[in-house]
């Protein structure tokens, strides 16, 4: 199969991208991997080399069997008309206006917040991450920018601090201007050690090594990437009850906490788990490869679907596009198909 896959970000995302952006870039890896034709078209700020079987490209292609776009897009893509699908990673209810039946989720609570039943879960690569069945005796909490403390739940954080004593180190980047400072104070109050943003080996290394990863969100998680990682290292996980985290997180890798007094508790049973059935669990369900193979067969599903007028109308395709000869050269041309009959 012929696949383009449209990217928005610099590559490699895992330096310091966006998890969309990894998820893309494995997602380009896994599909090379399993035999098809892919053209990645990234901007033209490009650093680092794609993996193997995978082109490099800044414009858009039309000599594929389908087109793939990363994020959410308001305006309806240029495909002419090449069969697509679209995968957001948000859960912004002003979407849904723009929601088609040919967008993919990551996860069936996300499908199901915008009113879909198609996802496929997101996948890492397992070689970004190291395992470890030793672990020192921190507790890991890691976002993505420390503006989303309260978002993501920190006031929990601290509480299991105070009450429980836990050592607990705290990883994200700080986006606002003169904030270091008083960051650095609220976590030295608490006796939190604070590294600031991680990503490469030194973000691997701190998953492997942590008793558990803390994420008690408070926010709709369409995924939650870093609950795969952490698993992928061995790490079990003690979550909240929100958006995809019961979905991801099973009794014999982590804890799905609803009250304060099932985080006391989790903090208690930690120990309990094995980093092996972590890991083993992770590469089961979150690796690259079984992303990749499920997005074939939603690929070859859009497909056999686009061969349908109804379906085209349905996803906002309102042009027919032609292929045509002209002077030795191909190209397409697009009618309306108000103009069409029938």
């Amino acid at each position: 199969m012929k696949i383009h896959l449209v990217g928005v970000h610099e590559y490699p995302g895992r330096l310091g991208g966006m998890a969309s952006h990894r998820v893309a870039d494995c997602l380009a890896k896994g599909l090379a991997e399993l035999g098809h034709q892919v053209s990645y078209e990234l901007p033209p700020t490009f650093v680092g080399s794609l993996p193997d079987g995978v082109q490099l490209v800044h414009k858009r292609r039309f000599d594929v069997d389908i087109i793939w776009f990363n994020g959410f897009g308001g305006r309806l893509p240029t495909t002419r008309g090449i069969p697509w699908l679209r995968t957001p990673h948000g859960h912004d209810k002003s979407w849904t206006p723009h929601v088609r039946a040919n967008w993919m989720f990551v996860s069936a609570s996300h499908a199901a917040f915008f009113g879909s039943e198609r996802y496929v879960l997101n996948g890492i690569d397992p070689g970004e991450f190291c395992y470890s069945e030793s672990k020192d005796d921190y507790f890991l909490y890691l976002v993505a920018d420390l503006t989303q403390l309260q978002l993501k739940g920190f006031q929990i954080v601290q509480e299991l601090v105070r009450r429980r004593g836990i050592r607990v180190v705290v990883a994200g980047a700080i986006s606002e201007d003169g904030m270091a400072e008083r960051y650095e104070q609220m976590f030295a109050e608490d006796g939190i050690r604070s590294v600031g943003h991680v990503s490469g080996q030194e973000k691997a290394e701190l998953l492997a090594g942590a008793r558990a990863l803390l994420f008690p969100t408070q926010a709709n998680e369409p995924f939650g990437l870093v609950i795969a990682e952490a698993m992928m290292s061995g790490t079990p996980v003690i979550c909240s009850d929100r958006g995809a985290c019961p979905e991801l997180v099973r009794p014999e890798t982590g804890f799905v906490c609803s009250t304060f007094a099932e985080y006391v508790s989790a903090l208690a049973g930690v120990d309990r788990l094995s980093p092996r059935a972590c890991r083993i669990f992770a590469l089961e369900n979150y690796h690259y490869l079984k992303m990749a193979r499920e997005y074939v067969a939603e690929f070859e599903r859009e497909i056999v679907n686009w061969e349908s007028p109804g379906w085209r109308a349905k996803v906002g395709e309102s042009w027919r596009w032609v292929n045509l000869e002209h002077r030795g050269r191909r190209v397409a041309v697009g009618i309306p198909r108000s103009y069409l009959p029938g």
